[in-house]
């Protein structure tokens, strides 16, 4: 496949228009019965959703094919103020709790 540039393709190697993959996407969301949503929203969708799960951003950013960490940051960044929080609270448990990490839980 060398030579081929990025992207999805067709079995022969074609390059598929994204256009042709977006109502392909609709028309089997639509017959699952699912909500309206573009394809764009799906990608908004994991990237919020990696980030609140604790995916690394840096890893998420080259997932989305982002040029760097700070454009995934400066798009998703509304999603941090509850990991902070979560953040601080499972390092305070290490730092102060007597119990091993992962015995707090128990």
């Amino acid at each position: 496949m060398a030579g081929l540039r990025a992207g999805i393709h067709l079995g022969d190697g074609r390059p598929l228009h994204p256009e042709r993959f977006s109502r392909w996407f609709e028309r089997l969301a639509r017959e699952a019965g699912l909500p309206k949503i573009r394809l764009h929203d799906v990608r908004h969708s994991y990237a919020t959703a990696a980030l609140a799960a604790g995916v690394p951003a840096k890893v998420i950013s080259e997932r989305l094919g982002h040029a760097n960490i700070a454009i995934t940051m400066d798009t998703y960044s509304h999603v941090l103020p509850g990991m902070d929080e979560r953040a601080a609270s499972v390092v305070a448990r290490l730092i102060l709790d007597d119990d091993p990490p992962g015995e707090a839980a128990r």
